[in-house]
């Protein structure tokens, strides 16, 4: 009995010296598959070393960092298009069959606390200009025949409303808070990975652009992509995007690969109340109910909110995404066109500009006119995220862009997934808000 057990363990000792051989292998150089987080400590190209003194550096990869407020949207195949009836009879988004690429999207709308972040940030790292002209419209709440004061007075600062999605914010508006947020995040996660020092790029006062560290000269100490520690960047969802991301169609399955059913709104069903336990009878999301309506009568306040509410209300959707429907409107990358299903790709469609669709008829031209301050138009086209310089003989254009997923301010109809709108780019309104996403970097799906 004794040998036995002597033999079991021998086994036990050869098998873990097994593989503690074959992870040297791995690791220093011989034989076996490398892995993006365990190359090895040698090319299986060349044999050199690497991180050899004056040699091809290669840093320590555990995967794609977490991003705040980010959460994971594993991609796949779906059919993108309005499921609904179209009553506005446009056309414009037929069903197809396509394929998204994994990304992450943030859990929720970019809310009044975010943005007061980043004002605060810019007004000490930015001129006067850019400052202003980052600063949400609280006019858009003003109507003329409308007490809406208070709104306009209070919404954007009163600590209140700190964590409603913000409003007024452009489309530029957006791409610029997206930018910032990539140079801030990537700060941080440098400083926390010890890849950044933190005396050496101002400290605290690296995000704020205070004195020793302004957001510009720190951006460049940042350490790049291949370190590992940084990530992609922030910037607006494809419509493609959003939609999947609206649908959350996992755990639809049955058996291999045939969903049992679609989806009319961001959850299960045709109604827009809660059918079960507690919450029965409660409505799923923020809209306006009809003519007139917005919240119900007093003392059963349905929906709970006469304008935009708490931007972690309502049960989120299978992916963990909240107010997908209804709340905002939110912003997406894409250029309107009424064709695009027709013309895009299968794979990770997107239209960014006026391919093969000429821009007479829905882009235009930016007007200077009304613009307040003693500024060049030079100046405003530079600070507005545009990427060429202004000629008077041939102006920027100011694109049409996608917004999706109805507001508080909406019927029901534009809470579908599939449903599609549009404004110019510079326009903002009381309804209309957005959320960022970001690639999933170093995947094949």
């Amino acid at each position: 009995m004794k040998k036995f057990v002597r033999a079991i363990k021998g086994l036990g000792y050869l098998s873990l010296a097994g593989i503690f051989i074959s992870s040297c292998n791995l690791i220093g150089g011989g034989g076996g598959a490398r892995t993006a987080s365990n190359p090895g400590f040698a090319s299986s190209a060349t044999g050199l070393e690497f991180n050899e003194e004056g040699g091809f550096q290669v840093n320590d990869f555990q995967g794609q960092p977490d991003g705040p407020n980010l959460i994971f949207i594993e991609g796949g195949r779906t059919v993108l298009g309005s499921f609904e009836e179209d009553v506005v009879y446009t056309r414009d988004n037929l069903e197809r069959a396509v394929t998204v690429a994994s990304f992450y999207m943030d859990e929720t709308e970019v809310a009044n606390i975010h943005w007061l972040e980043y004002e605060y940030y810019i007004k000490q790292d930015s001129d006067e200009f850019y400052w202003k002209n980052n600063l949400p419209d609280t006019a858009v709440w003003a109507k003329d025949l409308a007490y809406n004061d208070p709104y306009v007075n209070n919404y954007y600062r009163y600590p209140g409303f700190r964590y409603f999605p913000v409003v007024g914010v452009n489309w530029r508006q957006a791409i610029n808070y997206c930018k910032w947020r990539t140079t801030v995040v990537n700060l941080k996660l440098a400083e926390d990975a010890g890849l950044l020092d933190p005396i050496a790029s101002g400290g605290d006062d690296a995000f704020a652009g205070a004195e020793g560290g302004d957001l510009s000269s720190s951006a460049g100490s940042v350490p790049g992509l291949e370190s590992g520690v940084t990530l992609p960047g922030y910037r607006l969802p494809t419509e493609a995007e959003w939609e999947y991301a609206a649908q959350a169609l996992i755990g639809t399955q049955y058996l291999d690969e045939n969903q049992t059913h679609r989806r009319l709104y961001p959850w299960d069903g045709h109604a827009l109340r809660n059918p079960y336990g507690k919450s029965q009878g409660y409505f799923l999301a923020n809209f306006k109910r009809g003519k007139g309506d917005y919240a119900g009568i007093a003392g059963k306040l349905n929906d709970g909110a006469m304008i935009t509410t708490y931007i972690y209300d309502y049960p989120p959707n299978d992916f963990g995404l909240y107010n997908m429907a209804g709340n905002v409107n939110e912003w997406v990358q894409d250029v309107y066109r009424p064709l695009s299903f027709q013309e895009m790709d299968d794979l990770n469609p997107a239209r960014r500009d006026a391919y093969n669709d000429e821009e007479t008829g829905y882009d235009g031209n930016y007007s200077f006119l009304g613009n307040e301050g003693p500024y060049s138009e030079e100046q405003w086209v530079a600070t507005s995220g545009l990427q060429k310089s202004y000629n008077a003989d041939n102006p920027p254009v100011r694109r049409i862009r996608v917004y999706k997923g109805g507001s508080w301010a909406d019927v029901a109809y534009w809470m579908s997934p599939g449903t599609r709108r549009f404004l110019f780019e510079d326009s903002a309104t009381s309804t209309l808000g957005f959320r960022c996403a970001m690639i999933r970097a170093g995947s094949n799906f």
